[in-house]
């Protein structure tokens, strides 16, 4: 049996019998996913990946890849999203060449439920590690398939709302963004600056100051959401969110 196989049987073990019929119908409506759902909730999941880290403590990241890849390979929410925690939890061995395969991974999921998991937790782990990964956040940002252009906005999610990260970088990407009219890219651009402004309110203001004719309605009001009331009445917004 391959590590990715053993992967595949031990959650199928865990997960499918945690799971309610109820649930699994509620999460695919909720999801709008084509996928087959067990209805197990994410508290399961997570103990179950931790379960398995711990009990396979010497995984290489080829291992990730194969495990990652087999998950990936089946119709089953629950395994994919267990194939993203298990790459969570040993985001340490993944470096930056690994990072144009993740996105294979963001190009596959097609689902927030994935890829704001991927983006910022085990991408943006990477980027954190090696600064030199961030040379590809402006290629991603051009791609074709908007979550790929979602995951290098959310990247560097954790990073920025701790009050690290390259703000500079990802105010020039999002700013190529800010006509779109797709939902999870105005979406994830309020978030940012939503999450932002908890540390570094000014930063958030003074880019949606500068882009405020540009700037949609959905990304203005999610990101100024946290700001103080003066600068959200100059923001044309009332004084509390």
């Amino acid at each position: 049996m391959t590590v990715g196989t053993n992967a595949v049987t031990f959650f199928t073990r865990r997960l499918r019998r945690a799971g309610s019929a109820a649930r699994a119908k509620g999460e695919k409506a909720y999801l709008k996913s084509e996928l087959r759902f067990w209805g197990t909730g994410q508290e399961p999941i997570r103990a179950a990946v931790r379960d398995y880290c711990d009990a396979h403590p010497d995984l290489t990241r080829g291992d990730l890849r194969a495990i990652a890849e087999t998950m990936y390979a089946t119709d089953v929410h629950e395994l994919r999203a267990s194939a993203i925690g298990v790459l969570e939890r040993n985001s340490d061995l993944l470096v930056d060449r690994d990072l144009p395969w993740l996105i294979t991974l963001v190009r596959r999921s097609k689902s927030w439920a994935y890829v704001d998991w991927l983006a910022p937790k085990v991408i943006g782990d990477v980027i954190a590690r090696d600064g030199r990964s961030r040379r590809r956040l402006s290629v991603w940002a051009r791609d074709d398939d908007f979550w790929v252009r979602r995951a290098a906005l959310l990247a560097e999610h954790d990073a920025l709302r701790a009050g690290g990260g390259d703000f500079a970088l990802w105010s020039r990407l999002a700013a190529t963004m800010l006509e779109e009219r797709e939902f999870f890219i105005r979406k994830a651009i309020g978030w940012v600056l939503r999450e932002v402004s908890k540390k570094r309110p000014e930063l958030t203001y003074e880019f949606l100051r500068k882009h405020k004719g540009r700037v949609s309605r959905l990304s203005l009001q999610e990101g100024a959401k946290y700001l103080p009331g003066p600068r959200r009445k100059a923001l044309g917004l009332p004084s509390r969110g």
